[in-house]
């Protein structure tokens, strides 16, 4: 009999820069989890998580937000280089990786632009708030488009996916690094509580064994944050008096 333990991985964000971030990580893995369009629905998936991603992009200053974080990780960087014991080559690959990646993201353009402004994109998007609104007889553009080869529509998927590589590889690079940056502990909540101070602390990640079927529910900041355990059967689940969790602040 296994003595594997099964645990259920959570992330919180502590404010709103961390919070978009992955907001955008969720729709760029989506995206890129669903590239080949073969019917109706896969295109839906496709077009629709594209549109949350460009209504992500127009809130905020994304790009800006990224430029600052990939140049006070180098400054991170520069800190380790001489602490003893430490693998400086290791230091050196990942600085010129942070600014290589911010270079590229510098000049890329404005990040969604050409997806913004992709004809058959724009045509779904128009669509999609309209319950059923991309029946054929409503977006004949898009009846006809799925009705091209596979290679035409893979090679346009891959075409629009390629104008997010420099989000792409920003963000997976940043938040990498970020979630790297905290070391999972095991804490113990008493009756379904747990507050502590944050430390300035972009990011929440909490394990929690899947036995009591429980998920957290965060309020808080950047300074202090709170966790309460709430049972997945609000009526007959039971919290325990005293759990063990694992918790990394990063």
């Amino acid at each position: 009999m296994s003595d594997v333990v099964t645990t259920v991985l959570f992330e919180h964000p502590l404010n709103e820069k961390m919070r978009t971030w992955l907001r955008i990580e969720f729709l760029l893995q989506q995206m890129h989890t669903n590239t080949q369009i073969t019917s109706i629905s896969s295109a839906l998936i496709f077009f629709r998580t594209a549109s949350d991603l460009l209504d992500v992009l127009e809130r905020g200053e994304v790009r800006t937000d990224l430029l600052k974080e990939l140049e006070r990780q180098q400054q991170k960087l520069s800190q380790w280089e001489d602490v003893p014991g430490v693998d400086a080559s290791r230091i050196d690959s990942l600085r010129g990786d942070l600014k290589q990646t911010a270079a590229v993201l510098m000049k890329a353009p404005r990040i969604g632009q050409a997806l913004r402004e992709d004809r058959l994109m724009a045509l779904v998007r128009q669509r999609l708030s309209i319950p059923g609104g991309c029946c054929s007889f409503d977006l004949p553009t898009l009846h006809i488009w799925l009705h091209l080869s596979q290679t035409q529509r893979d090679n346009d998927v891959q075409g629009w996916l390629v104008t997010l590589d420099p989000l792409h590889h920003a963000l997976t690079l940043v938040l990498g690094l970020i979630r790297q940056s905290g070391v999972f502990r095991n804490q113990i909540s008493l009756n379904g509580f747990f507050q502590e101070n944050a430390g300035g602390a972009d990011l929440l990640r909490m394990r929690i064994t899947l036995e009591n079927q429980l998920y957290p529910q965060v309020s808080g900041h950047k300074t202090r944050y709170a966790i309460r355990f709430l049972p997945l059967d609000s009526e007959r689940g039971q919290v325990p008096a005293r759990l063990t969790f694992e918790l990394a602040c990063c």
